[in-house]
């Protein structure tokens, strides 16, 4: 199966590098401008997280497929951090610990970086295990997504935040039911 996993087009948060995960924010005038001008490798079907930014991405790189929408998909809630950038959170005892462990501990009132990437795996199990006739899907979701599932996944195997893309970018992968290899970049 051919998967093409493809992050959402920009926000003013991400323009602002902000952590924007359970803040239902929309995609910015340049997301929207920038998406317009991306041709997106065909697909037969579109899996997307809930999320305003992600269905409208879905829309404007894919106007006439269907979409399935998977909960667990999601982004991760960022807790306290949630909304802030590095800047707003300089000093702050909390985010310094959090960086000091490699940025893969629980966010302070946030969700837990293993159940986050937990759930993603399963959502894109799902997913996958729903869709098992098509032979080509393409994943509209947020940048941890992407980087839960191909951690898991991926081979040759690296770490989470090697796997970090850019808005509105993503990877070209084949799936064989237990690993994926990534062919092309979008």
């Amino acid at each position: 199966m051919t998967i093409n996993f493809i992050r959402h087009g920009k926000t003013a948060g991400n323009l602002e590098k902000r952590y924007i995960g359970i803040t239902d924010e929309p995609l910015c005038e340049a997301g929207i401008a920038e998406l317009k001008s991306i041709v997106c490798p065909a697909c037969d079907i579109i899996v997307s997280s809930p999320m305003l930014r992600c269905l409208t991405t879905a829309a404007l790189l894919y106007p006439h497929a269907d979409v399935s929408v998977y909960e667990e998909l999601r982004e991760c809630d960022f807790g306290d951090f949630e909304g802030k950038n590095h800047i707003e959170l300089n000093g702050n005892a909390a985010y310094q610990k959090w960086l000091d462990g490699g940025g893969l501990s629980a966010f302070p009132n946030g969700e837990d970086s293993t159940v986050f990437r937990a759930r993603s795996v399963n959502g894109f199990l799902k997913a996958v295990s729903d869709h098992k006739t098509v032979s080509t899907i393409s994943f509209i979701v947020h940048g941890g997504t992407i980087m839960s599932i191909l951690e898991r996944f991926a081979v040759p195997h690296r770490e989470f935040y090697d796997y970090m893309i850019g808005n509105a970018h993503g990877f070209i992968t084949e799936y064989d039911g237990e690993k994926i290899e990534i062919t092309g970049n979008i």
